[in-house]
């Protein structure tokens, strides 16, 4: 590898690895004061000069800090005598961000210059691919057999992948509502402490629109010996190019003689 490729390597990993740690001198060291940066996010003609590059910093890491990571995954580098670029791959999202799509990476192009002999960044280009929407039903339909599956497998950081961390949820016991995924995340927990347990959605039902998806079906839910039968009503959203569940409605059909729940229904053919 040539010397200006080897230097060029290092001061992009360097690079990543602050930004990772939240160091923002470290992001700032090695780049010049008229970089232009391409976000993800706007503005769309870019942030440009160095002083607007270091205000982009601090909610990333208040938003990283909530777990994510920043990682480079590939990185090539080609170095001519005063100019230079490279580009990467990298995984940048949370554990649940990855658990619902593991295959999503952030792209990255760098350009350099030579300054006074040494390589600085004069521009990124950061963004991450755009998710063509296809069949809607066909995902939310998709999306229930998953959680059919990591129910069986007792995956609970999987089911909770595709839960909206505002969901607000009628379960079929008290309290009124669940608000919240960790309160959501509670109720599955302790589902799931039933050996063997599987949930089943028999006539599942699916309305789509652009970002807004209900469906609605039988939950019947097995393990070591028991087998219940409720009524689900459930709502997604489109973010960021994929369905999060945003509300849920279970419950069990009343007797109004003895005032029971009927969990031993079953749904007329």
């Amino acid at each position: 590898m040539k010397t200006d490729e080897r230097r060029i390597r290092t001061l992009i990993e360097n690079w990543a690895e602050a930004v990772h740690r939240g160091d923002l001198e470290g992001v700032l060291a090695d780049h010049a004061k008229d970089i232009v940066m391409y976000d993800v996010p706007p503005p769309h003609q870019g942030v440009r000069g160095i002083d607007a590059y270091r205000e982009t910093w601090p909610p990333f890491f208040e938003w990283q800090a909530s777990g994510a990571v920043f990682e480079i995954e590939s990185l090539e580098v080609t170095a001519g005598d005063d100019v230079a670029f490279a580009h990467a791959l990298l995984r940048c999202g949370t554990e649940r961000e990855f658990a619902a799509d593991p295959d999503n990476r952030l792209r990255l192009t760098i350009g350099l210059r030579k300054e006074d002999g040494r390589w600085v960044v004069t521009h990124e280009h950061h963004s991450f691919p755009l998710t063509v929407p296809a069949d809607a039903e066909r995902e939310i339909r998709e999306l229930h057999e998953t959680w059919s599956r990591q129910t069986a497998a007792g995956d609970l950081d999987g089911m909770m992948a595709t839960i909206a961390g505002d969901v607000v949820s009628y379960e079929h016991e008290t309290p009124l509502e669940y608000r919240g995924v960790e309160a959501v995340r509670e109720v599955c927990a302790r589902g799931l402490e039933t050996p063997g347990v599987t949930l089943d959605n028999p006539g599942l039902t699916v309305l789509t629109g652009d970002d807004l998806a209900v469906a609605w079906c039988v939950n019947v839910v097995r393990g070591a010996g028991f087998e219940t039968w409720s009524r689900a009503t459930r709502i997604f959203r489109r973010r960021d190019g994929r369905w999060l569940m945003v509300h849920q409605h279970l419950s069990y059909p009343q007797d109004l003689e003895t005032g029971q729940a009927r969990t031993d229904l079953r749904p007329q053919v």
